[in-house]
């Protein structure tokens, strides 16, 4: 197919970033743009279809860990430091699950020759109408959503999608993906940086069509200049084919090194769906707004009975956590004029008091080893999964924190009682720990009638890292889950180390098809082995529908 090229400036892009102050977090209510900065693509074509991408599974020598590079103490009090009112230290009602699909992802033994790139895996996935795509450093996998069949061809390596585009999308293979399916569209969206080197650079490719095969690519590479992008996050903010935005946050980092700020990001989805100049809108909230989650829509996508789209689609959420609270803002997007493109901090929730897990840092012990793994409790687990019920919006969201002496996922639902008000309150809470073993790397979502999942990793000095999930029934009593489900797995084993990192992330969604089912993929160890021998899993079950 031609393609078309577009190169710009990026020197000049350059200096724009780095004049922008890492303003301090607005204050409640006032709308600000002293952080405001524009970003144009340094680049975009229209690629080809990956059909014939060569397979990336045996050529991972060296391997190398990915550096956490962490904002800061972030808020929450230090491990032991408060009493959780909100412990769930039972559960008794059974779960009432039917696990549907249960298959190894990307990682050790998707093929007989495949090795792990790297640590950690920053499992995510997303699901469309007849594919499912997981994306792990440094590969992605496309598997029959019916049978969970691994699809002819892959793995594939990250960068493939930007086979031809020149450039560090090209060459670079970085990592931090995020993979989304948008239903409202029909297209897959996916990104990664790629930052080797200065200029840091944010790649994105949004497919034609709903198969990721056979589908070519509108793709684009957005400059940061100085700014490491770290820990990109993406929602899909729409109400149809058109219109909208592809909302992301970042953590920025100046040379890679110094924080900088939390990043609260919009990009042009009705120009990327069709391959036009997009632009990107961007707010840097400083050193006090770190690891931001955008919104990021379930439902409104055809199934029979599914939940609404939001009511302003040029209009998304964003959130972090405190020191026992949910700090929450408003960004408004206008992409035919910037000047009027706002963000708004809304009014901090006050959560019931918890402590970060391992006070943010490592602790999670594991059978038959010493080694410890990381927590990453410093920050909320991807998603921040937003449904519009009609009478009201639903927020869901999860982190780690302290439990009985371990780790818990602490879990909130927000709602607001008037659609489109923004005036969201804590529905209901609570931090899961019916025993005492450690949970952690959540991430929860909800189906079309309120139903709640969580997808987990749990440990302890009595078992190796399992997959276990868990959730509850829109009718079932607040602030309280169900018993778990422990996911069967050819194997369990311990990560001997050298190195403590985990996960980094893991992701629940649901299928756009019925808007019912759960599908989770998360991290584990087939065998005891080190760093770098992970494994990782794909589940979907359903729950009440």
């Amino acid at each position: 197919m031609k393609t078309t090229r577009f190169t710009a400036a990026i020197a000049a892009l350059s200096l724009v970033l780095t004049a922008t102050a890492a303003a301090p977090a607005n204050a409640q209510g006032a709308p600000e743009r002293t952080s405001f900065f524009e970003l144009t693509p340094v680049a975009r074509d229209v690629g080809p279809s990956i059909a014939t991408a060569p397979r990336s599974d045996n050529a991972r020598t060296p391997q190398s860990v990915v550096p956490l590079l962490k904002p800061g103490a972030g808020g929450g009090a230090s491990t032991g430091a408060a009493t959780d009112g909100a412990l769930q230290t039972s559960a008794t009602t059974p779960l009432g699950d039917t696990l549907l699909v249960n298959v190894d992802g990307v990682g050790v033994g998707i093929t007989p020759t495949y090795k792990d790139c790297c640590t950690p895996p920053d499992t995510n996935l997303a699901v469309g109408t007849t594919q499912v795509v997981q994306w792990v450093n440094l590969d992605f996998a496309a598997f029959d959503k019916a049978t969970g069949a691994l699809l002819a061809g892959y793995p594939k390596a990250g960068n493939s999608i930007w086979a031809g585009f020149g450039g560090k999308c090209e060459t670079n293979n970085s990592g931090d993906p995020i993979v989304k399916f948008d239903a409202q569209a029909q297209r897959w969206l996916m990104t990664q940086f790629a930052v080797s080197s200065q200029p840091y650079l944010q790649c994105f490719a949004v497919s034609n069509t709903a198969d990721i095969t056979t589908t070519n690519w509108n793709r684009y590479a957005f400059s940061f200049g100085n700014n490491f992008p770290d820990y990109p996050k993406a929602g899909v903010w729409a109400n149809g084919p058109t219109g909208g935005a592809y909302f992301l946050s970042f953590n920025l980092f100046k040379a890679g090194v110094i924080f900088n700020g939390g990043a609260a990001c919009a990009f042009d989805r009705s120009k990327m769906l069709v391959g036009l100049a997009a632009t990107g809108q961007c707010f840097n909230l400083g050193t006090a707004a770190p690891s931001l989650l955008p919104g990021d829509l379930d439902g409104a996508n055809g199934a029979a009975g599914a939940t609404a789209a939001p009511p302003d689609v040029t209009t998304d959420v964003f959130a972090n956590f405190g020191t026992n609270t949910l700090n929450l803002w408003k960004m408004h997007v206008d992409f035919a004029s910037s000047a009027n493109t706002t963000i708004t901090k809304l009014p901090s929730l006050t959560t019931t008091a918890f402590s970060k897990a391992c006070g943010g840092g490592t602790c999670i012990p594991q059978a038959g080893t010493g080694q410890q793994l990381d927590s990453l409790a410093d920050r909320l687990m991807y998603r921040l999964a937003y449904r519009n019920f009609g009478t009201h919006e639903s927020l869901v969201v999860t982190h780690s924190v302290t439990g009985s002496g371990t780790a818990a996922p602490r879990w909130y639902e927000l709602q607001t009682s008037t659609v489109g008000s923004f005036a969201y309150s804590i529905y209901q809470q609570s931090s899961y720990a019916p025993d005492a073993t450690y949970r952690w790397m959540g991430s929860a979502a909800q189906n079309k009638l309120g139903d709640l999942a969580i997808g987990y990793s749990a440990s302890s000095l009595a078992i190796s890292p399992q997959i276990r999930y868990t959730g509850r029934a829109a009718g079932d009593p607040l602030g309280q889950l169900r018993q778990e489900a422990t996911v069967a797995l050819p194997s369990t084993g311990s990560n001997t180390g050298p190195y403590s990192r985990w996960g980094d992330y893991s992701s629940i969604v649901t299928d756009p098809a019925d808007d019912c089912t759960f599908w989770y993929t998360t991290e584990y160890l087939k065998q005891n082995g080190g760093s770098f021998t992970w494994s990782t899993r794909i589940v979907s079950f359903k729950l009440g529908c």
